[in-house]
């Protein structure tokens, strides 16, 4: 039996009304048809002792095997009796017991019912998650003796409504009606589930018009949020577009290069945190969740120099031709591609989640803020705060600026103006990489990871207005919460499409974009 179980034996002692199972009851479960099982196996989960448990584990393991009417858990290679634990010999010709898929399924909620009465918080947590939703009659007994143990107030409801749930198919009508008021209070979504599937099937008027009642409530309570897990995931989505178009406002935006192989520049610095993933599980895995610190400068520097590399070697012989530094750079996106192929393989790699960016926090039944997007939302803040102050108030911001807005009479000023041009074409790429580095912790690492944003982030861009950091950030919190609002109505497909036809009457109306560039260039 696995290690991961034998906390169960050891937490599972339901005093005074438990009993041994008894041969009869190991019989029952083991042999015969699946309903016949499933029978036996409820009225011995019903009033469980340690042995009981142990048993049903075994099975659903697929360590009990049978010869005749005998039964043998298998356990470290050895044959034990089910009733008294004692080593016996295995027959030769013992077979395997089979487990058909129902009966797994109900061993598996056997099992998790009788987890509500551990000691454990954690443990009865987890198996309340794994019975919402049950409507079998048999786990009542169970289910009632765990909520009158049950001590933490959050559980305790969510027993009650696990109740409520299994009461509708009482046969008693009273139990129905209670039970359907008792679930129009829930914002869990399989409440919802079980009230649709019990719907046809009541017979009586007076319950149909309370289950009916109790689905609107429950719809309203979800629609709440239903609507707030939207606005979370477009401002998720918005954060994203922005970390990638962040970089492009400066490539594209200050200096006009229209950069094709920007979405590969994000491909190698999540590629540089596959990387750092994989150092730190050879040489380092104690402080393995720790990781991604290490990783973030490490992508920046790695598609920045990549950046700086292109700047010098191709674009800047390509200022002020536009159709050639877009041939170009897209040349360069597949050579980068082909790059990563050979280096890493044409299959996507996977990047681990540290586990302080696992799981997430619960608000509603059906709004679940994971802690990866969260954390990937707080980076993006920082980033940006990051450009904003480097732009603004640094000297190189100060010379990107001003070569932006008037190239000559910044280099008659004293400005090296191709040093400034590598600088802020590296300081665009390294915000790439940065972005990569983010979107290798919620999405596949592979060669085409770019394509799927290089047309979103110039979007972003150009909507925001070229050079504008304000407008950038407007657009991408834009751009990302219409289009999930959007899906929720039209799908994805049918999104997408709304939003470019938006953008395109927006730009048609408004060709600066949201913010306009201010400067003697921009007014000439």
């Amino acid at each position: 039996m696995p290690l991961r179980h034998l906390f169960l034996i050891a937490t599972l002692f339901i005093a005074a009304t438990a009993h041994a199972i008894s041969a009869d009851e190991v019989k029952g479960i083991t042999f015969g048809d699946v309903e016949a099982r499933v029978t036996a196996l409820n009225k011995a989960a019903a009033d469980a002792d340690e042995k009981t448990v142990a048993f049903i584990q075994a099975l659903s393991d697929d360590a009990v095997k049978t010869r005749g009417d005998k039964v043998f858990v298998i356990k470290d290679d050895k044959a034990l009796d089910p009733l008294s634990g004692a080593e016996v010999p295995l027959p030769p010709d013992a077979e395997d017991v089979i487990n058909p898929n129902f009966l797994r399924s109900e061993m598996d909620n056997a099992l998790a019912a009788l987890k509500l009465l551990s000691k454990d918080e954690t443990t009865r947590a987890a198996a309340i998650k794994t019975l919402t939703g049950e409507t079998d009659e048999a786990r009542l007994p169970l289910i009632d003796k765990a909520y009158a143990a049950e001590t933490v107030p959050s559980l305790k409801d969510k027993l009650e409504m696990m109740r409520a749930a299994i009461l509708l198919g009482s046969s008693d009508k009273a139990r129905r009606l209670d039970a359907a008021a008792q679930l129009a209070g829930s914002t869990n979504p399989i409440t919802k589930t079980v009230l649709i599937e019990r719907l046809p099937l009541e017979t009586d008027a007076d319950v149909k018009v309370a289950l009916k009642a109790a689905l609107a409530r429950v719809e309203a309570s979800l629609a709440w949020g239903d609507k707030l897990g939207a606005m979370f995931s477009g401002i998720s989505l918005g954060s994203i577009l922005l970390l990638v178009a962040l970089g492009l406002a400066i490539t594209y935006g200050l200096m006009g290069v229209i950069n094709m192989a920007h979405g590969e520049l994000m491909m190698i610095g999540a590629y540089a945190t596959y990387v750092v993933q994989g150092l730190f599980q050879k040489y380092l895995p104690g402080a393995f969740d720790w990781y991604l610190l290490a990783a973030v400068p490490v992508a920046f520097m790695a598609s920045a120099l990549m950046g700086a590399a292109l700047e010098r070697s191709v674009i800047r012989f390509l200022y002020g031709r536009p159709l050639e530094t877009l041939l170009a750079t897209w040349g360069i996106s597949l050579m980068l591609q082909q790059l990563v192929r050979s280096i890493f393989g044409a299959q996507n790699v996977g990047v681990e989640n540290p586990v302080w960016m696992s799981g997430g926090v619960q608000l509603l039944g059906n709004l679940s803020l994971p802690y990866n997007r969260l954390v990937i939302i707080a980076f993006a803040v920082a980033v940006l705060l990051g450009v904003a102050w480097l732009i603004s108030k640094t000297r190189l911001g100060l010379f990107v600026r001003g070569v932006t807005q008037n190239r000559p009479i910044a280099s008659c000023m004293g400005v090296n103006t191709a040093r400034i041009d590598t600088y802020a074409f590296a300081l665009g790429s390294g915000i790439a990489g940065l972005a990569g580095c983010a979107l290798s912790q919620v999405g596949n690492v592979g060669p085409d990871l770019g394509q799927g944003y290089i047309v979103d982030a110039f979007m972003v861009v150009v909507l925001g207005g070229v050079g504008q950091l304000a407008g950038t950030v407007y657009a991408a919190m834009g751009l990302g919460i219409l289009n999930k609002f959007l899906e929720g109505w039209t799908g994805a497909v049918l999104a997408k499409i709304a939003v470019l036809v938006i953008i395109i009457v927006f730009i048609q109306k408004r060709p600066q974009g949201i913010f306009a560039m201010k400067g003697r260039s921009a007014e000439a």
